[in-house]
């Protein structure tokens, strides 16, 4: 049985940083395509972020590029979220996802059949 548990979030002040890790256990994380979803409280789960197998193709959503970057670590069986320029709209729950088949659109919520069970991140202005 796959599972996956995040870890990392807190409270932060604006401008600070974060890191989010989570950890897959069951499968090879080299089986799957990850990515972190995020969700504000009154509002639908957005995607962030996704990191191919290899780590070579990312693709982050507008609202985070060039403040979060995603990154693996195969032999540790995780992917991470540093998180930096931190605003109050990031204020969330963050979900790492993982996927082992192949899609042409990503940032769909129903393209993962794993999920985590979310760590609360909250930015104070």
């Amino acid at each position: 049985q796959v599972q996956l548990v995040e870890s990392g979030g807190g409270l932060v002040q604006a401008g600070g940083s974060l890191k989010l890790s989570c950890t897959v256990s069951g499968r090879p994380i080299t089986d799957y395509t990850m990515a972190w979803f995020r969700q504000a409280p009154g509002k639908e789960r957005d995607f962030v972020v996704r990191i191919g197998r290899a780590g070579r193709n990312r693709y982050h959503a507008m609202s985070v590029r060039g403040r979060f970057t995603i990154s693996r670590d195969n032999a540790a069986n995780s992917v991470y979220l540093q998180m930096s320029s931190l605003k109050p709209e990031d204020t969330a729950v963050y979900y790492c996802a993982a996927t082992q088949l192949v899609w042409r659109d990503y940032r769909r919520l129903d393209a993962y059949e794993h999920w985590g069970q979310g760590t609360q991140v909250t930015v104070s202005s």
